[in-house]
């Protein structure tokens, strides 16, 4: 089969001939692979660079982690890889697999999934949202960030706040949902002052953040208490686009009624992803199918994997790759 490996002294993938993966258990199916979208998480796993990886062991690797494929009876399905998924075959876990909507293409299928787990996860089981909340994304201009906004509405936020540095993005926002939108291009003093202008009108009860940072430092500051009663906020961390490392006053814990968590793979328990797959993806797909959760895809061949790998995506599009 044709595919895309990786070798440990090359983090660019070549097009090449790969041998079929073989099922190894009861519980893995051998599956045609059609689409399979290309994130950061799959670059960072790919590299040894993300926190659940280890660095690249010798030899060479089918790179991607989840994709659209079909089954060995023509059943089209979303699935997460046990083999890597760039290729034209590859095996899936049977429990982590979700069969897709007929009027959904095989593109948005694709992208969607990482952005519903990346916001609907944190959302729903980190977050508790409730309809009536209102909540702050910060670093929304991104594929994710526009998901998180649309998904927060459609599980009742009453207003959804974003910030980011793109300004035509931040107005494309609008479009999606977003009631107000708060530049991070701005000086230090503005940023504060505006979002603590929001947070006094329209106190925010849900942060998720996919910057962390310096700007996790400013928004953390304008939620601090002064000691009087305040609401109940829960801030989520979900990237860290621009900074791993954060100063967190001791005050900012004990002023404020804050619940501080992460959402990321060994953040939720096996409950939660197996609802993952069984309500949250499924719901998804059949928003996407209905027209009423927007993506924007780029579609590109596999056979232009080192080419594309590192290609440059505008801002709140994702690059899936057709095989």
């Amino acid at each position: 089969m044709k595919a895309a490996i990786i070798y440990d002294k090359n983090e660019l993938p070549q097009y090449m001939d790969f041998p079929d993966p073989i099922a190894q258990t009861n519980n893995e199916l051998l599956v045609t692979v059609r689409a399979v979208a290309i994130k950061h998480f799959d670059k960072g796993r790919a590299t040894g660079k993300h926190y659940t990886s280890n660095a690249p062991k010798p030899g060479s690797r089918v790179v991607g982690g989840d994709g659209v494929c079909l089954l060995a009876d023509g059943t089209r399905v979303y699935a997460m890889g046990v083999s890597g998924m760039l290729a034209e075959k590859a095996t899936i876990d049977r429990d982590r697999m979700v069969k897709l909507p007929r009027e959904l293409d095989d593109a948005a299928a694709a992208a969607l999934p990482n952005a519903v787990i990346g916001a609907a996860m944190g959302l729903r089981f980190k977050a508790d949202i409730q309809p009536g909340d209102v909540v702050l994304i910060n670093g929304a201009t991104g594929f994710t960030g526009r998901i998180a906004v649309q998904i927060a509405k459609y599980y009742g936020a009453k207003k959804v706040i974003v910030t980011g540095r793109n300004q035509q993005s931040l107005n494309d926002l609008l479009k999606l949902g977003a009631d107000e939108v708060v530049s991070v291009l701005q000086d230090d003093e503005s940023f504060k002052a505006q979002l603590k202008a929001i947070h006094a009108q329209t106190p925010i009860d849900i942060i998720i953040d996919y910057l962390w940072g310096h700007t996790a430092e400013i928004i953390l500051a304008c939620i601090k208490g002064d000691g009087s009663f305040t609401n109940h906020i829960r801030y989520v961390s979900v990237g860290s686009v621009t900074g791993d490392l954060i100063q967190l006053s001791a005050a900012n814990l004990r002023s404020v009624n804050i619940q501080l968590s992460g959402s990321g793979l060994g953040a939720w328990s096996r409950q939660q992803v197996g609802l993952l797959f069984t309500e949250i993806l499924p719901d998804m797909f059949q928003l996407a199918a209905a027209g009423k959760l927007k993506t924007e895809t780029i579609t590109v061949k596999l056979k232009d994997i080192a080419k594309l790998w590192d290609m440059d995506i505008p801002a709140g599009k994702r690059l899936v790759v057709t095989i």
